[in-house]
């Protein structure tokens, strides 16, 4: 096995109106836009990333928004669930900063010892945060919409539906390296290194649910980290030897891909850790401006006619985007 799987690296989903994506995961949820680009397969469509201030993997939640998309289904061979990690005491602030809001906010019993709020995007994304003793300080936004002390710090976990755990948990274990860390009733929890957050994900099983559909308010994959190219291509080659639909590897300029369907059908990603989102702008200005690809650059001026213009909350310039 090449290395180890670090945890996760980001989670891609669906949306539809794109200031309507913004207004809530920077405006509300209180994250950094740390990237704004286009879907380098569909580049009149943004790409928007989400994460903390210094876009570290295991931070980053990002989105294809097409207006006027239908709504998804979340079901079995899907990403249901994407938990953000959030100080332990921080809780009732969230949940009265979301209901003011007017969004839905239920409150579950503990999942394995932490206290748990379960919440949907406008979209209906399924989204949770998970209040954890070992949520750390953090890069925060210096824009300072959600105070320091109750500040999203990256991702939790995430939680796939399967009609049965076997084949999944196959694939985790024996092929990604992760371990069986828990289980509670049909939800069976994995982790990878310290167990820490972005270093867990679970599965519940739900052999009569239904199957998910792509939409609006779906989850499209799930990327797990590796430090490197070298490590990477390591692992292509043990997922070829395996199983004969790995893609290529994909130059996404902020890291490199590969792609593969796990056997409950979830679309599988390896990402890269390097070379970062700060390659094309600095630190300092992460998702202030359009940045596109260099062999897009020749395009900018019909790109930017035709995508529509956002608004940043806590950005005192709009740009165009």
């Amino acid at each position: 096995m090449p290395g180890t799987i670090l945890g996760i690296h980001h989670v891609t989903a669906i949306a539809g109106d794109p200031q309507r994506n913004v207004d809530f995961y920077v405006g509300l949820l209180g994250l950094r836009l740390v990237k704004l680009t286009v879907n380098f397969d569909d580049p009149f469509t943004h790409h928007l990333y989400y994460g903390d201030a210094a876009g570290t993997p295991g931070t980053i939640l990002t989105f294809f928004p097409w207006a006027g998309i239908p709504r998804g289904r979340a079901g079995n061979g899907q990403v249901v669930r994407t938990a953000f990690c959030v100080p332990k005491d921080s809780l009732p602030f969230w949940i009265g900063r979301l209901r003011a809001k007017g969004v839905e906010v239920l409150e579950l019993p503990p999942r394995f010892g932490e206290a748990v709020v379960q919440f949907e995007d406008p979209d209906g994304l399924g989204l949770e945060l998970v209040a954890s003793s070992t949520a750390g300080p953090g890069v925060l936004d210096d824009a300072g919409l959600v105070p320091a002390d109750a500040a999203i710090r990256g991702f939790h976990s995430a939680t796939i539906a399967e009609r049965a755990f076997e084949d999944t948990t196959e694939m985790l274990v024996t092929t990604l390296g992760w371990r069986v860390a828990g289980e509670e009733g049909a939800r069976r929890r994995f982790a990878t290194g310290d167990a820490g957050p972005s270093r867990l994900v679970d599965i519940v099983e739900t052999p009569g649910g239904p199957g998910g559909r792509m939409g609006s308010g779906t989850v499209h994959h799930i990327a797990w980290r590796t430090p490197d190219d070298a490590a990477q291509e390591e692992w292509r080659q043990t997922i070829a030897d395996l199983r004969a639909n790995v893609s290529p590897i994909m130059e996404r300029q902020y890291f490199r891909s590969i792609y593969f369907r796990e056997p409950g059908g979830v679309l599988f990603e390896i990402a890269t850790d390097t070379p970062g989102f700060a390659i094309d702008e600095p630190a300092a200005a992460l998702g202030r401006a359009l940045k596109l690809p260099p062999w897009m650059e020749s395009s900018r001026e019909e790109i930017e006619s035709r995508l529509p213009r956002l608004v940043i909350p806590g950005v005192e310039a709009s740009r165009r985007a």
